[in-house]
């Protein structure tokens, strides 16, 4: 992954004029923190080993703890013994894989992010109608191969060069979907694209795109006019985390991920008088305060949240894993 162009810096900042600005909302969304607590009740209601098919969630840190806490991972079905308990992954899966478990006798529970499954929905309704459907989205993606499994004939288009490319007729009716966690505006220049071709472009009922990462966006967006680096927490694996840096960096910000406070570097911040930082959805809090520790030992004075939007969404979590009423 290419570094952004660093901005020209005048001369070093002394240590104890370093201060840090904290973009909100960040971290962790509502369909991840239902995940989570997905395989947690499960291992404690049924006991190890519990299978997920692959990351709960894409950051190393929650993966571990939850391998740690019973949860084995794995990439196939047919790895998981007849039997057994299976957790989907919140970026969902293909109607081929709920098949396989339902041959294999597996016991279910789905921790598919229901903005996710939303998306399922308006895929199986489009093809239903006979519309030509294309998913906007990045290759070999969990969420993307998921929601592409829900029907036949969709077509993934990764940009606005891919768009010349569909076999479809400029006269035909044509739908879209798009990956929850892409950039917003990466977004808007394809379907822009589509809707050049195909003036018939039929838009879903609602942005695909959701709206912890909208949110998580806009979030650096206000931040990275306010700072000279912006550190984002999250995983090399997460979608989400990575737009985030990308975001910082078209407004001209030299921007990095870390996975842990371990990978941040010193030498990101020489010259920096003010340093954002920020979480994409699937980093815990506490790798984000850990990432703060650390800015202070390398100099950074005072810590300052920024306003945002408040998100007080929850999502149920399956029968069989609610919580017992009392008295019930």
């Amino acid at each position: 992954m290419s570094e952004p162009r660093a901005v020209a810096q005048d001369v070093a900042a002394p240590a104890d004029d370093m201060d840090v600005l904290l973009a909100s909302p960040r971290g962790f969304c509502a369909g991840v923190d239902r995940a989570i607590e997905i395989v947690e009740r499960a291992l404690q209601r049924f006991g190890a080993p519990i299978y997920v098919r692959h990351e709960i969630v894409h950051n190393t840190t929650v993966v571990q703890s939850l391998r740690a806490k019973g949860a084995v991972f794995v990439d196939e079905i047919d790895d998981v013994p007849r039997g057994a308990t299976l957790v989907f992954s919140a970026h969902g899966v293909s109607r081929a894989v709920r098949e396989q478990a339902q041959a294999r006798g597996l016991e279910v529970f789905d921790a598919t992010c229901p903005l996710v499954t939303k998306v399922h929905v308006e895929v199986s309704r489009m093809r239903s109608a006979g519309v030509h459907l294309v998913m906007i989205g990045h290759a070999g993606h969990p969420e993307v191969e998921g929601t592409m499994g829900q029907a036949e004939g969709v077509h993934l288009v990764q940009s606005e060069a891919d768009v010349a490319q569909l076999p479809f007729p400029d006269d035909e009716e044509v739908a879209y979907v798009t990956q929850t966690t892409l950039s917003v505006d990466d977004a808007a220049a394809v379907v822009a694209a589509l809707r050049a071709r195909y003036p018939r472009l039929r838009d879903p009922k609602r942005q695909d795109i959701c709206y912890a990462t909208q949110n998580r966006q806009d979030a650096v967006k206000f931040l990275a006019p306010m700072v000279d680096v912006v550190i984002v927490v999250g995983s090399p694996s997460s979608s989400n985390s990575n737009r985030l840096r990308e975001v910082a960096a078209r407004l001209g910000r030299p921007a990095y991920m870390v996975d842990t406070a371990a990978d941040l570097r010193a030498d990101w911040l020489r010259g920096a008088r003010r340093v954002g930082v920020t979480a994409g959805a699937s980093a815990p809090e506490q790798l984000v305060q850990q990432v703060i520790d650390r800015l202070r030992e390398l100099g950074a004075g005072s810590v300052r949240e920024l306003d945002g939007v408040d998100e007080t969404l929850r999502f149920p979590l399956p029968k069989g894993l609610s919580p017992k009423v009392a008295g019930g």
